[in-house]
């Protein structure tokens, strides 16, 4: 094992223990149930989940190949668990009765957080790593973070990223699909950003029915305009009609009164 591998192995079990100890049974499985999550939760909040990525990670002084083993390890960490007894407050049958072996949510948001707290590391290089995480997510919770919050910035500053963004944007899979959408939200929402692009993407899956697609679509758009409302609104206005009810929601929000009024009129 390198040097870079056995500090990682030696974080990511760090990270795991104390994910374990600071989760609670009834938090877990309220989590389950609103996720509708396959995965095995351990009951931890995501600022907790943080607090204990930023302690591990303060002292440390991870290269790239470190760090990317870390966020790897913590996303591929496996838990072995009954069942039987999911219901929140029921004792656990012994483990051997009903035996799951699933990825703990709480290690993939925690690799989700290594790899936003190590940016500067990152880059296009590691897109096709990236890619993996989000085909494995399968749920908006990882899929938002990852998009928006790592890709998203990556790919304002490396162009290397483009490739991957047009052709993560005509995937089959829809979640690739809304990453492409949201890695420029938060760009956009700052008054930066390759809006033409997000254009681009955006109008060629503003028919789709898919209500992840649709809540992506008015979710950048509505950001996007509290800084430019006007182009927002210059953008929908042609395609009011075309827009789902679930866009159009978001898109208004911060639209004059003026613009949300006509907006909304032409698509009556």
């Amino acid at each position: 094992m390198t040097s870079a591998a056995s500090t990682a192995h030696s974080f990511a079990e760090a990270i795991d223990r104390q994910l374990r100890e600071g989760g609670t049974a009834v938090r877990a499985q309220k989590e389950r149930e609103y996720l509708k999550s396959d995965l095995v939760h351990y009951g931890v909040g995501v600022p907790a989940t943080r607090a204990v990525v930023r302690d591990a990670l303060r002292s440390a002084d991870l290269d790239h190949d470190a760090i990317i083993e870390l966020a790897e390890l913590l996303w591929d960490t496996e838990v072995t668990i009954d069942t039987s007894n999911l219901e929140a407050g029921k004792k656990p049958s012994p483990p051997e009765s009903h035996p799951h072996r699933a990825p703990a949510y709480e290690c993939r948001s925690a690799a989700t957080m290594v790899l936003v707290q190590s940016m500067d590391h990152l880059g296009a290089g590691d897109s096709s790593f990236l890619e993996r995480l989000l085909r494995e997510s399968r749920t908006w919770a990882l899929v938002d973070p990852l998009a928006g919050d790592v890709v998203g910035p990556l790919s304002e500053h490396d162009g290397g990223f483009d490739q991957a963004l047009d052709r993560w944007a005509t995937d089959e899979d829809f979640w690739i699909r809304r990453a492409a959408l949201l890695a420029h939200l938060r760009p956009l929402r700052e008054g930066r950003g390759d809006f033409d692009r997000f254009a681009r993407f955006a109008d060629a899956m503003l028919d789709e029915k898919e209500f992840f697609i649709r809540k992506a679509i008015g979710w950048v758009l509505r950001d996007a305009a509290r800084k430019r409302p006007d182009m927002v609104f210059d953008w929908m206005l042609p395609r009011s009609k075309r827009a789902s009810g679930v866009t159009l929601r978001e898109v208004v929000k911060y639209l004059s009164p003026g613009q949300r009024e006509e907006l909304l009129a032409r698509r009556r």
